[in-house]
């Protein structure tokens, strides 16, 4: 691989094309560890071959290393000079070596002066560490890529009294303790693993232990480590990890392969989780909750990431990734394997809105901008940049279009060869597309595209009815417009599943021109792969409606031209209850647009009644899920509004959607009352899907009865807020008296904050509140937060939930016509650079779709761009991001 040392006029970047097999494989790593917060000794022994299938035959050995202080080399036992090596700033280079040997390096490190949170730092009171994708190369000098996979023993030695816990992978083999007051713990893993999936952990933890017994009878030990103070927020995550290691097995056929699993949570942690082999350890967001503490949401996340870093044992860890650019490999299956077990467990349905809201608000906004990257990228200059919802929520698409196009069975198949034939291995995406292909005699080689293409494809639908033959046709077209660096883009191998519906809602069976229909086939998987395509069915004595892309077959926009009363119709009838809900979504967008239009040349708004009686048909149905209620109900976010206009209106577009809101809370007021007392409760929280579902459909309720602003509707909402049982009805009930300039706001807010000062994961949420509120001066109160005792910007979890939420989550402040806005983000991301620069980096993506915006808001966004990219020894981490978003 490339060297990615550069510097600010322009980082060296890494493609894909320049992939050559290492140079020297590590087939065992032997480290020690001296710890200590401010000075930690590593200690590592490399058994080192060299690679027969790298092209050189007497390469030099590369070893990368950052922020570490060389203390000794050893090469098979010989001290080596200063004169017999290489050190340059992120590279360690050995020439003329053996064809094998024995390498000792030693180093030492500062863990407490790691803001970077990479490699090893200090987290609270523990040392911890995060090797992906780069850290490994802070702790020791290694060539720190994935394909470099080795057996690690690891002995741990460190004050007793500090660190009573001594953690690393795999299996505790022995323990001891010394006589000046430490001990010390040695631990082997058993499994082949890159330097990425290394982990580290010491401590003063307890522990909530229990047993899981596998499919073929073992039983595996089951450890959450957590702070004293956290203790009692441990069995939601048990009882997920025992679900998740149940399904797996279910599902597909995947048993867990050590005696003993681990999960650490940590305070300080720049991503949710991560899935180092038998020791994962957690953000404390991730994995921390208790109902007077954690809301439906939280549960419902943790559940799905406990998941999510279990099915890594195989889609991960067993089988892993040949280098970063198959990142997805990894990513967007294991994404798909967790969204396929929440859904599993909860409302399928609600579970798949939630997974394409996220994909059609961020993912798509990131194919139209100038960070638009394929799921598997040709090229990088900061890996950390790739971990997007393109390369996870698109690339779990992916994987779902391949299991539409071979269905469930034989997707089984695939994963069952897939595992089998790689496991213990470092493959591409190639190799997971090639066990599909095999065991379902399947051509997916028009369909890698999806891979290799960025942005998001358009099908243009037309329709024809031909009353005298009966038959009704599909006339198709697909395109995807030119993203950065693809100007062209060739057919995509696109899954469509289509039904049709007859006068009265009710689903007709398919049959295709010149093909035979499964049995009673009412959704049909048509697979559009030309530029230009005709699908004709039969039998069709009336002319129906299509109902297109059910269950969201394919990561598309589909233009259908359908008016109001076609999408009525389907948000009435359609069996399918994604697009159902779709239907309504694009009779709102409709409607919203149309009035965004109305308000750009100041004529009176008014909303049409048809679109409040289907509001009311809605609300009132006792036949419909209560969660789809709720889902059906929620207007389109301003972030997805100002994704459908070509020049985005920040006013009008929260201006609309205000009116909207507040016309349907006066007109359906009784309506919403009615529903809203149906729904209390004062049974002890539950977390399942009905109980969810009820909350959810409740808050909705008292979110549209608080439009109104009328003083019985303000004292509703501190009555649920001051009574509620449970944080989900609390914080609901806070979030929404938070946009409004009433006496009692700063009261509740504050005996908020006093009631759970103590709770980290509490506070964060009390932070994110007040980003969000849509009040005039939210952003000078953002300043004061940020001088409170309750922020720290070296805590990533405290910076997404005040700077990210304000920034990303509040568009009418964050969009100030004054620029306040983003002068606040390019003073937040200048300082954070230098402390952490992997979330300065994600921060400067607020910027990256200036060109949207009118003439004055383009000017005031470039200038924070280039007064960011202006700054001396800025990362490389946000010169790529800022250097593209400008030049796009």
């Amino acid at each position: 691989m490339a060297d990615l040392a550069g510097n600010q006029s322009g980082p060296n970047v890494v493609y894909l094309k320049d992939y050559t097999p290492p140079a020297y494989l590590i087939d065992k790593v032997d480290l020690h560890f001296d710890l200590d917060a401010a000075t930690t000794q590593v200690r590592a022994t490399l058994k080192v071959r060299r690679n027969p299938e790298h092209p050189d035959t007497n390469p030099p050995l590369s070893l990368d290393g950052s922020h570490l202080e060389l203390l000794s080399l050893r090469l098979e036992g010989e001290p080596l000079s200063e004169a017999q090596y290489r050190l340059a700033e992120e590279k360690l280079t050995i020439s003329d070596v053996p064809e094998q040997f024995e390498l000792i390096i030693e180093t030492r490190i500062n863990p407490a002066a790691n803001t970077a949170l990479e490699g090893l730092y200090y987290s609270g009171n523990m040392l911890c560490t995060q090797c992906e994708a780069q850290g490994f190369r802070r702790i020791t000098y290694f060539p720190d890529r994935p394909d470099v996979m080795s057996c690690y023993t690891v002995t741990l030695v460190g004050d007793q009294a500090k660190y009573p816990v001594l953690l690393s992978n795999g299996n505790r083999v022995e323990a001891g303790e010394t006589d000046d007051g430490r001990h010390w713990a040695r631990w082997e893993d058993p499994s082949l693993k890159p330097s990425y999936l290394f982990a580290l952990v010491a401590g003063q933890l307890v522990c909530q232990e229990d047993t899981y017994t596998t499919m073929s009878g073992r039983e595996v030990v089951l450890r959450l480590y957590v702070e004293e103070e956290n203790r009692h927020k441990c069995d939601h995550a048990m009882t997920s990890l025992k679900q998740a290691m149940r399904w797996d097995e279910e599902t597909y056929g995947r048993e867990y392969d050590l005696d003993i699993y681990m999960i650490v949570a940590v305070n300080d942690f720049n991503m949710g989780a991560m899935e180092n082999k038998g020791l994962n350890i957690f953000n404390s967001s991730c994995v921390l909750a208790s109902p007077e503490t954690a809301t439906d949401h939280d549960f419902y996340n943790i559940q799905s990431i406990v998941a999510h870093e279990y099915f890594h044992n195989w889609s991960g860890n067993r089988v892993t990734c040949r280098d970063w650019f198959q990142l997805s490999l990894k990513e967007g299956f294991t994404v798909f394997r967790d969204q396929e077990f929440s859904a599993d467990l909860n409302s399928r349905a609600v579970k798949r809105i939630d997974d394409v809201n996220i994909l059609r608000t961020h993912q798509f906004a990131q194919d139209a901008g100038p960070m638009a990257h394929p799921v598997r990228p040709d090229r990088y200059m900061e890996i950390s940049n790739f971990y997007t919802v393109t390369v996870y929520n698109k690339g779990a698409e992916v994987v779902r279009m391949i299991m539409n196009l071979v269905g469930r069975e034989g997707f089984r198949r695939g994963t069952d060869l897939y595992f089998a034939r790689h496991d213990g291995q470092a493959v591409t995406i190639e190799d997971f597309v090639r066990a599909m292909e095999e065991t379902n005699h399947i051509d997916l080689s028009q369909f890698m595209r999806w891979y290799n293409q960025a942005g998001t494809p358009v099908l243009k639908v037309g329709e024809e009815f031909d009353e005298q033959a009966q038959t009704y046709t599909l006339h198709i077209k697909q395109n995807c417009p030119p993203t950065p660096g693809q100007p062209e883009k060739q057919p995509f191998h696109i899954p469509l599943a289509v039904g049709l519906l007859d006068r009265q809602g009710d689903d007709l069976v398919l049959q295709l021109e010149g093909e035979s229909a499964p049995a009673e086939a009412r959704t049909r998987v048509l697979s559009v792969t030309e530029p230009e395509q005709s699908f004709t069915f039969t039998g069709m004595t009336h002319q129906p409606v299509a109902s297109l892309g059910r269950g969201f077959s394919a990561p598309i926009r589909i233009q259908a031209g359908y008016d109001d009363d076609k999408l009525a119709f389907l948000f009435a009838h359609d069996s399918d209850e994604f697009n159902r809900w779709d239907a309504g979504q694009q009779l709102a967008m409709n409607i919203l647009l149309r009035l965004i239009e109305q308000y750009q040349q100041k004529k009176p708004l008014t909303l049409d009644e048809s679109f409040i009686l289907a509001f009311r048909k809605t609300l009132l149905n006792a036949d419909l899920d209560k969660a789809l209620i709720a889902q059906a109900l929620s207007l389109p976010s301003e972030g997805y509004i100002a994704d459908q206009c070509e020049v985005v209106d920040v006013e009008a577009i929260f201006e609309v959607r205000h009116f909207m809101r507040q016309t349907l809370a006066f007109e359906l007021k009784d309506e919403w009352q009615q529903i809203y007392q149906a729904n209390s409760s004062d049974k002890p929280y539950a977390f399942n899907a009905e109980e969810m579902a009820r909350r959810a459909l409740r808050n909705l309720c008292l979110g549209y009865l608080l439009e109104t602003e009328e003083q019985a509707m303000f004292d509703l909402a501190m009555q649920q807020y001051s009574r509620a049982n449970n944080m989900t009805d609390t914080l609901a009930a806070l979030s929404m008296l938070a946009n409004f300039a009433i006496p009692k706001r700063h009261q509740a807010l504050e005996g908020f904050y006093q009631k759970w000062q103590h709770d980290q994961q509490v506070v964060e949420k009390w932070l994110a509140i007040q980003a969000g509120s849509r009040l005039p001066r939210t952003l000078q109160h953002v300043r004061q937060l940020m001088e409170h005792e309750a922020f720290s910007i070296k805590n990533p979890n405290k910076v997404r939930a005040l700077i990210g939420r304000f920034c990303a989550g509040n568009p009418i402040n964050f969009h100030a016509a004054d620029g306040s806005g983003y002068r606040f983000l390019g003073d937040q991301v200048l300082e954070l650079d230098s402390l952490n620069p992997q979330i300065a980096a994600r921060l400067v993506q607020n910027l990256s779709r200036w060109k949207r915006y009118d003439e004055k808001r383009q000017g005031l966004m470039k200038q924070q761009l280039e007064r960011i990219l202006d700054k001396e020894g800025l990362s490389k981490d946000v010169y790529e991001v800022a250097s593209k978003s400008l030049d796009a």
